[in-house]
């Protein structure tokens, strides 16, 4: 009897220690931090997977936090999401495993996040519902609704001559200082979206509290969600702040809202992927670009879009940056070949006093056939042409060299150029609507048939 009760009493610590184990978390392994070159760590002694986050400390020093970017044997290349500002030779390394997901949800209305997704304002902790992955989910194009219905975006000349369609993705091709930072501001207080993501990824730090009190406001914010890395962040962050507003948009798509997604500027998300590759050793191959850089780019753009039928949306715009104010950039001729169409802000524009700087010349949206009538595309492209005719002959013109009445076609595009000067003119606080713009440019067209017959008799 005594044999039986010290068995049953044994087993019964033999089963507490097996339920004990399981529920233990699993062995970690540390490893020792070798190398630092620039950005670049170096870790041996521990196994984790590329894109698995892992922590560097130091005995008695605050630790940094570092993603897994490349491995080369047994060694693994990190990458660090903050300042690395006192690591040391062996510094413990250790993993934490994936961090694929991001916590998302209504409570982020209104509020401004860095690209780890913590606050930056003081309103407090985040209220958030689910998680989300920070790389997305590949949507079946087969399943993606097609773009059927105009998008109001508030500027006369986007919405008459590169009409959007609701899901699109467009490309705004800018240089410096021609009043890219004012579109998007017009564009984000008067656009038809239910929600508005804002990604600004690797500007200026002054611009970003500039962009919310100025260009969004108080009733913009409230229907915005801010993701923002400055220039100074580390690249891995900048990088994930791209993902993380495309991410936070995703989920109030898939949860039927008709989102705008703004991200500023889509060059600097490049630069940072060109600043991790090459400190891993990836080869450059376009202008110092190396080749990840080019993958990485659609797989950006192409998380924005329709949803599946009856769901909704995301529409994009991505500012690119146009270095020396040419259109050959790799990054801008890689921008154009993926993205539905593209407006592109002209410094000659701009330095004769007109804004937005929109050149309807170079600025096209694939979509417009699909969505708009064909009396505003007939009207559309033949004032395209009289516009571009006159910029063709523009310095005839201003020397004096032509002559009146040689060119039929060029005698009108002169008569019409300062009316469409003034159409396409557009306060900052001006919001002309998708219907009023037509409208007007409807009323153009028809004046200009008035001088057609004017110049006949």
């Amino acid at each position: 009897m005594l044999n039986l009760s010290r068995s049953q009493e044994l087993s019964r610590r033999l089963q507490a220690m097996m339920e004990r184990n399981i529920s233990a978390p699993p062995l970690v392994v540390h490893g020792r931090l070798r190398r630092m070159i620039g950005l670049t760590l170096e870790a041996d002694g521990c196994r984790a997977a590329v894109g698995d986050r892992c922590r560097i400390s130091n005995v008695g020093s605050q630790s940094v936090e570092a993603e897994v970017v490349g491995f080369s044997g047994d060694s693994l290349f990190l990458m660090p999401t903050d300042e690395p500002h006192g690591l040391a030779p062996n510094a413990r390394v250790t993993p934490l495993g994936k961090s694929g997901d991001v916590a998302v949800g209504p409570g982020l209305l209104g509020r401004v996040l860095n690209g780890a997704g913590r606050p930056l304002d003081s309103k407090g902790a985040l209220k958030t519902v689910s998680r989300v992955p920070l790389k997305g989910k590949i949507v079946n194009p087969l399943q993606r609704a097609p773009i059927r219905e105009p998008l109001d975006v508030g500027i006369r000349s986007i919405n008459a001559f590169m009409t959007v369609g609701r899901g699109q993705r467009l490309g705004l091709f800018a240089p410096s200082g021609v009043g890219k930072s004012v579109l998007l501001g017009m564009m984000t207080r008067y656009t038809d979206a239910d929600i508005i993501v804002v990604g600004l990824i690797g500007e200026r730090g002054r611009e970003v509290k500039e962009f919310i009190e100025q260009s969004l406001g108080d009733d913009g914010l409230r229907r915005s969600v801010v993701v923002a890395t400055p220039a100074d962040d580390p690249p891995l962050m900048r990088l994930q702040g791209a993902m993380l507003a495309t991410s936070i948009a995703e989920y109030f798509r898939d949860c039927g809202h008709n989102v705008l997604l703004l991200m500023d500027s889509l060059t600097r998300f490049a630069q940072a992927q060109r600043e991790i590759g090459l400190t891993i050793g990836e080869p450059p191959a376009t202008k110092g670009y190396p080749p990840s850089v080019f993958a990485r780019l659609p797989q950006i753009v192409e998380r924005a879009g329709n949803g599946p039928e009856g769901g909704g949306s995301i529409t994009a715009f991505y500012t690119v940056l146009t270095e020396a104010d040419t259109q050959n950039d790799p990054i801008a001729d890689a921008a154009r070949a993926i993205l539905d169409g593209h407006v592109v802000l002209s410094r000659h524009l701009a330095d004769g006093g007109m804004y937005p700087a929109v050149d309807i010349e170079r600025s096209i949206s694939r979509a417009m056939n699909q969505i708009t009538t064909t009396q505003q595309q007939s009207i559309a492209n033949g004032l395209k042409k009289l516009f571009s005719l006159y910029e063709q002959n523009r310095d005839l013109i201003n020397v004096g060299a032509y002559q009146s009445g040689t060119d039929r076609q060029l005698d009108m595009a002169i008569k019409m150029h300062p009316y469409m000067l003034q159409f396409l003119s557009q306060g900052m606080h001006e919001k002309v609507s998708f219907q009023s713009s037509t409208e007007q440019l409807a009323v153009m067209y028809s004046g200009m048939e008035d001088l057609t017959g004017e110049q006949q008799e």
